[in-house]
């Protein structure tokens, strides 16, 4: 949803750097990358002057293998609608092995990255946002059990989404109660004084 070129020219004008998840929604795109590293990478990236990391990490009965190459854009011989990405440097490619006790996942993934080719700090970068993520998806499930949520009309579940951002945002505000975001949320619902504390404290910050 946030790779947008809209987005991307908005970020330009404030100097600053993406690393956006390039999908199926922009098909021709997406194709045009993908064939072009399945191809290169069948040669071994012959004469394909490109960044390359890897990772390993264990932990929770997982083992994961992480391979992320960046791929300066000069190297695709121009992409469809390139000038329509400002700022546009890099093809980053991520492709995430993971060894569960009863199975084994693949998946390759590619992004459009401002920042140069360099595959460890693109690498990085992704990985710290997906972390951020995660983390934010299952407070928010857990809280208020989002996931189970039925609203699914019109702009009814953008704004609901944007309302439990804020809600969580302004709990996390409040610190002179000591609770889980779940008891605050409680407290908030059956103590009025204590809900304007909670206001009061998103306001000021």
């Amino acid at each position: 949803m946030g790779t947008q070129q809209s987005i991307v020219q908005q970020l330009q004008k404030k100097k600053a750097d993406y690393v956006l998840s390039l999908k199926a929604n922009h098909p021709t795109l997406h194709s045009q990358v993908k064939n072009w590293f399945e191809l290169a990478r069948a040669t071994n990236f012959e004469g394909v002057d490109l960044s390359y990391d890897q990772r390993l990490e264990t932990g929770h009965h997982r083992r994961e293998k992480r391979q992320v190459w960046a791929i300066p854009v000069t190297a695709f011989g121009g992409l469809h609608q390139q000038q329509q990405w400002a700022g546009l440097q890099s093809i980053i490619v991520v492709e995430r092995v993971r060894h569960l006790w009863n199975k084994t996942t693949q998946e390759i993934q590619f992004y459009l990255s401002s920042l140069p080719p360099d595959a460890a700090l693109n690498g990085r970068v992704i990985r710290q946002h997906w972390g951020i993520e995660n983390q934010l998806h299952w407070t928010l499930d857990v809280t208020w059990r989002e996931d189970q949520c039925r609203v699914r009309s019109f702009h009814s579940p953008r704004n609901f989404a944007l309302l439990r951002r804020i809600a969580l945002n302004a709990l996390n505000q409040e610190t002179t109660v000591r609770r889980s975001l779940r008891q605050k949320v409680k407290r908030a619902a059956m103590n009025n004084d204590y809900m304007i504390q909670v206001l009061n404290s998103f306001c000021q910050a």
